[in-house]
């Protein structure tokens, strides 16, 4: 439990008189008399309950219980002056931009709702953000071209080195154009898939795997006319103007089936159900606006858990678009 008693002052002062190994010498720099680091260094050893410093020669030198409570207090005074660093260059519009790698089942569902409320923030922050295979946004996360990937969580040989925060579950549907003629078929769906165009998740995204069991379990093993993609503007265009069937995760064509413009094939999907959140590096740390975007994007996310439609959001809030 941190001490209440301690200040900003004592850990300056402690640092400033390690660093120089003088308490005429850390005065100077702190601008103070040397009593009044001299009585600063007391209180702190009063608190701490041990010397700090001791006596060595003409001069001084830290003590080991010093040594101990020095690394601790620079690293305190480093990540305070980062995050002062932090807010006055976001304020002046300095800082780099935050970059976000977004899977589809984000982008359309999530994002726009998320952007909305940051930009209410007023951070004047730059932002980047691109969408693409998991496997791919995941090596760009974990090099550092990206500071942030919002999707589904990835198996767990790709996710060392990184920490994930969930925000909600969905599963994969069969979404179709409205009065596509399977939707009023009382056949078994999966027996009549191999009568038309699927188009499928590519083998790089993480719910293959997934589309790829359920196929199986119902005694679907291949299907003999599919056009792997992950583009969701092609797999949107695409269903709509044929009888394609697109093997998508729900959050991707959620606003088209609100909008009557796709409608989900009556398909019991429930066992390719999974997280979806925030992935970032372990040992990143996140800067104000990034904590800050974090943030809408949670809400954002329980909104649509919700049950909230995105598209209604903004009559809902009067929020301007």
């Amino acid at each position: 439990m941190i001490d209440s008693r301690i200040k900003f002052r004592h850990l300056q002062t402690f640092v400033e008189v390690a660093r120089q190994k003088s308490v005429m010498k850390a005065a100077e720099l702190l601008h103070v008399s040397q009593p009044a680091v001299t009585k600063t260094i007391r209180e702190l050893e009063g608190v701490l309950g041990v010397e700090v410093f001791e006596r060595d020669g003409r001069g001084i030198k830290i003590t080991r219980y010093g040594e101990v409570f020095l690394k601790h207090a620079g690293a305190a005074l480093t990540a305070l002056r980062q995050g002062l660093d932090s807010v006055t260059q976001e304020r002046i519009g300095d800082a780099p931009p935050i970059r976000i790698g977004a899977l589809p089942t984000v982008s359309t569902r999530i994002m726009p709702r998320a952007m909305q409320l940051f930009l209410m923030e007023n951070t004047w922050t730059r932002l980047k953000i691109v969408t693409g295979e998991n496997a791919v946004l995941l090596e760009q996360l974990r090099v550092g071209d990206l500071d942030l990937v919002v999707g589904r969580l990835a198996g767990p040989e790709k996710m060392t080195g990184f920490s994930f925060e969930h925000l909600y579950s969905e599963q994969v549907v069969f979404a179709v154009r409205a009065g596509h003629p399977l939707l009023k078929a009382r056949q078994s769906h999966f027996n009549a898939l191999g009568d038309y165009t699927i188009l499928m998740p590519t083998r790089a995204s993480i719910i293959r795997p997934f589309v790829e069991g359920l196929l199986i379990a119902n005694g679907v093993p291949s299907l003999p006319n599919q056009i792997e993609t992950v583009s969701d503007s092609f797999g949107r265009a695409f269903v709509r103007a044929s009888d394609a069937i697109w093997i998508i995760s729900a959050g991707v064509v959620a606003n088209d089936i609100e909008d009557g413009a796709l409608a989900v094939l009556p398909i019991d999907t429930s066992e390719t159900k999974g997280p979806v959140g925030l992935t970032m590096r372990n040992d990143a740390i996140p800067s104000l606006p990034l904590s800050i975007l974090m943030q809408t994007i949670r809400e954002a996310a329980m909104e649509v858990a919700a049950g909230r439609p995105s598209s209604k959001l903004d009559a809902q809030k009067g929020n301007p678009t």
